[in-house]
């Protein structure tokens, strides 16, 4: 994988080459064009989409009450056992 300034410069250079040809493309292969190199550039990066990501997010969210309801939890059998044990006994 490039690094993201190596990418940039390879993706600009690429464009550059591709509007500055000598013999100029219609506008709508240049955008078929610059669609593909931009496509095959980011392929390269490690990205997830919006909605791999926004999934991940919800468990994320629902792990955490889980862990912080975990987390109460043993804070009150900790404090049970800690009276239970300093408790006199009769």
């Amino acid at each position: 994988m490039l690094p993201p300034k190596a990418l940039l410069d390879a993706l600009s250079s690429q464009a550059s080459r591709l509007l500055s040809g000598e013999n100029p493309l219609p506008r709508s292969e240049i955008e078929a064009q610059l669609k593909a190199l931009l496509q095959s550039s980011f392929s390269k990066l490690d990205l997830v989409s919006r909605e791999e990501f926004d999934s991940q997010m919800i468990v994320l969210a629902r792990t955490r009450a889980r862990l912080e309801a975990l987390e109460a939890k043993v804070a009150e059998l900790e404090t049970r056992t800690a009276t239970t044990q300093h408790a006199p006994a009769e």
